[in-house]
Formats: C-alpha cells, sequence, structure tokens
C-alpha cells in the first residue's frame, strides 16, 4: 500500500483548476507533516494554506516551474494548481530546520495522493517578494511552495538510460527516468 501511494506520488504540475480543494483538506495535510518526524523535535516548520483565487495568482507568479522543461513557462490559465500550502520557517524558534522540509513535504504529499490530488514541492520561489506580497511575517522565512490540484497529466517513470532528465512526449505525457534499484546500492 505505502509503495502503490509512493508511486502515484510523482511531480504533478498540470491540474484541473476547477476542482478545488477545502482548506480542511489542507489543514488535514499540514496535520500530516504535524505528526511527521521533526530533528531533535524542534518542529520549526509552519504553513501558510491558500485555496482561492485570488490567493492562488500572487503565488503562482512568484513560482518558476520544470527547469528542465525550458521552453514551457508553467501551466496554462485553466491547468493551474487549485491550492498551495507555503512552508515557512520559523526562525523565533530555529533558524535550521535540518531535513524537516523533505520529511513534511512527503507527508503532505503522500497524504494528497491518498485523498485523489496530486502535486509538485517547488522550491524556485521568489520568497522575499511573495513574503512581501502576502505580508508574511519577517520572522516566519519561505522554505518552499507545495503546489496541489487534481492531477491533469500523466507521469510514467522511466529506465535510466545516461541522462536523469525528465522530459515531455509529443502527447504530453511526463517522462521521469529513474535509476536502477542495483545502481543506487552500494555494495562494499
Amino acid at each position: 500500500m505505502l509503495k502503490d501511494l509512493i508511486l502515484k506520488n510523482r511531480s504533478y504540475r498540470r491540474f484541473y483548476q476547477d476542482k478545488s480543494i477545502s482548506e480542511e483538506i489542507l489543514s488535514e495535510l499540514v496535520d500530516l507533516a504535524r505528526l511527521s518526524p521533526s530533528a531533535r523535535n524542534a518542529q520549526p516548520l509552519k504553513y501558510v494554506l491558500s485555496n482561492t483565487p485570488e490567493k492562488n495568482s500572487i503565488i503562482f507568479k512568484h513560482l518558476s516551474w520544470a527547469g528542465y522543461l525550458t521552453e514551457w513557462h508553467g501551466p496554462e490559465e485553466g491547468e493551474r494548481p487549485s491550492a498551495y500550502i507555503i512552508m515557512v520557517n520559523d526562525t523565533a524558534i530555529s533558524s535550521n530546520f535540518f531535513s524537516d522540509n523533505g520529511i513534511a513535504s512527503q507527508s503532505i504529499l503522500l497524504g494528497a495522493v491518498e485523498k485523489g490530488y496530486g502535486g509538485c514541492i517547488i522550491g524556485s520561489v521568489e520568497r522575499l517578494q511573495l513574503q512581501r506580497e502576502l505580508e508574511i511575517p519577517a520572522h516566519l522565512k519561505i522554505v518552499q511552495v507545495i503546489a496541489l490540484g487534481v492531477p491533469k497529466e500523466e507521469v510514467v517513470i522511466e529506465e535510466f538510460n545516461k541522462d536523469h532528465k525528465y522530459w515531455r512526449d509529443m502527447k504530453e505525457v511526463h517522462h521521469v527516468p529513474k535509476r536502477s534499484l542495483q545502481d543506487i546500492i552500494v555494495k562494499l
């Protein structure tokens, strides 16, 4: 069951924008992050939720999408995320969140997949501009943004063949090469 969720948990970048995600669902996803392990149990990560067209459009314009797809500048209107979770580090608690962001993000995305949604962790964010525009307090530093929605694209895993870069075919299927299990286990 966990492997099935992991296989469904791809980096989706196109969504059915009109299929909304309630604040209650977003809170449930953040609760999964809250219950996940945290380095030193400091729990410095906090979350800004967005599921309104107005706030979503502010967030969208401060994000960069799919660096390897150089001709594509992100999803078109109608295919944009219907919700976002902005992950912030509360520097009043700790200046270092160690690897908590990865653990929390995976928990959120696995929960999203379980509920029929999908998402994408976006690290390429105009952090200061977004923080200013949303009036996020200065002690809360943006770590990353998780885009969420009902996926409108197919993402398939391919066998790794000399190149790790993802790509899209003529039918807009998103292909993601993965190294084999034998290639990543180091035998000493």
